[in-house]
């Protein structure tokens, strides 16, 4: 699929203090850092900061073209806001240290252009991890940022519920470290809608415990959509919480079946049995068609391909959504939108467990009573259908993770954010960026 893509407008002279760290269109490095994952983008300058001082100086040049200021932790994503048309991204990847801080306390300190593998590999050795996503390559700043749904949710909650500490440079330039006890209306504000208030240049997080994990992938005939849907939704449900699983949906090509795909990761105790038995019932799901354990690291799950941002993900138009429960009504929705032909990947992700441990009211993040997340996704061309179905499901969703859906409207704000925590995201909004330089999620103002 090819795109169009206007003209990028000349910048201004570059400050000698950001020699070096600035990439224009005439660069031979533009070419591999003007895209995100998923869109495409033509910026008229990424610049590279290498710590937090420059990191303010990137973003005060930034500001100075006078257009969008989008910001970069390093890492793919699926909302597309890493890259824009004509103005700045301050890409943050220079900054990617991993250190542990103390072992004892299990304290670490990553840089926010880290990626989430790359956590995984630094921890491994110290026998530690932080649930991260399910892929390595995502960047640390954006997903923590967010909330955080990885492999290891429901036994250890999202990765937000494990930040101490979150450093970030405001609007202004003004470098803050925010803590529990050190602005903390600005930390609770960090730990959910953190895209709105600074560029993060490095976060501290308490990890846990970690040893090998069961990993399990599994097929199945998805010809009875709806049925696989609910009876994986009650599985996980009735599951031990050191069971988290997602489901994906996949449709078939002519004359071949729809499957589905579960990924499934036991990560609870080493009793001889334990994972079996948490992990057979999901073999009766549906019919199977492929099935596969293995015992290995968490660092397995999450390994980093490095590979450069093309916009290579073509699924570009996303929709997301939180369910309490996967009924026999919303079941029968989300398999209508896959039978349609329209929506061309549908994922759930199971949350509850020790996601739903933590106060409503101790972040951003507000969405404590859901079991589970939904991703649907097809190309833009498809996107109407995509929102005629999104539409029929609507009345069986409980708001939404904002990391997964391109939308920006008014609407998908209140589901993101669920009063009262927007009225009191508002209001931090206008004491600490009353000029709304950071709009590029989803602008509070």
């Amino acid at each position: 699929m090819t795109s169009i893509l206007p003209p990028v407008p000349p910048v201004p002279p570059v400050p000698p203090s950001l020699a070096g760290r600035i990439v224009v269109p005439d660069d031979t490095r533009y070419e591999r850092l003007r895209h995100g994952y998923v869109h495409r983008g033509s910026p008229a300058a990424v610049l590279l900061p290498e710590d937090a001082g420059q990191t303010a100086e990137a973003l005060a040049y930034a500001r100075s073209l006078g257009s969008a200021v989008s910001v970069r932790s390093g890492g793919h994503g699926i909302s597309g806001r890493s890259t824009n048309d004509g103005g700045a991204v301050v890409d943050m990847s220079r900054l990617d240290e991993v250190r542990v801080l103390d072992r004892t306390r299990r304290r670490i300190r990553v840089g926010a252009g880290a990626r989430w593998g790359r956590v995984a590999q630094a921890l491994a050795p110290h026998g530690l991890a932080v649930s991260s996503g399910d892929t390595g390559d995502v960047g640390v700043g954006g997903l923590v940022t967010a909330g955080g749904m990885g492999w290891l949710a429901r036994l250890h909650g999202l990765t937000v519920d494990h930040v101490t500490a979150v450093e970030l440079v405001l609007a202004d330039g003004t470098f803050v470290r925010t803590d529990a006890e050190r602005e903390p209306d600005l930390f609770w504000a960090v730990r959910g809608a953190g895209g709105n208030f600074g560029v993060v240049t490095a976060v501290e997080l308490e990890a846990y415990e970690t040893g090998d994990v069961v990993f399990a992938n599994l097929v199945f005939d998805a010809g009875d959509a709806a049925a696989l849907i609910e009876a994986w939704g009650a599985v996980l449900e009735a599951a031990p919480r050191e069971l988290t699983s997602f489901l994906t949906f996949m449709p078939g090509g002519p004359g071949r079946p729809h499957l589905a795909h579960v990924a499934a990761v036991y990560a609870g105790s080493a009793e001889q049995g334990a994972a079996e038995r948490a992990l057979t019932p999901l073999l009766g799901i549906g019919p199977p068609v492929q099935q596969r354990a293995v015992l290995a690291p968490y660092s397995a799950l999450v390994p980093v391909s490095g590979v450069a941002h093309h916009g290579q993900q073509q699924l570009a138009a996303t929709r997301s959504g939180l369910l309490d429960h996967l009924t026999a009504a919303a079941a029968r929705a989300v398999a209508d939108a896959l039978e349609s032909g329209q929506v061309l990947m549908q994922q759930f992700r199971s949350v509850g467990g020790a996601v739903n441990d933590v106060d409503p009211a101790a972040t951003a993040y507000a969405h404590r009573t859901q079991n589970f997340s939904l991703m649907s996704a097809t190309v833009p061309e498809l996107e109407s259908g995509l929102d005629t179905h999104w539409a029929r499901l609507a009345p069986h969703l409980n708001g939404m993770y904002l990391s997964f859906d391109t939308r920006r409207t008014r609407q998908v704000l209140t589901e993101a954010f669920p009063e009262p925590a927007l009225s009191r995201l508002r209001a931090l909004k206008e004491r600490y960026d009353p000029e709304n330089v950071f709009d590029r999620n989803f602008p509070l103002k």
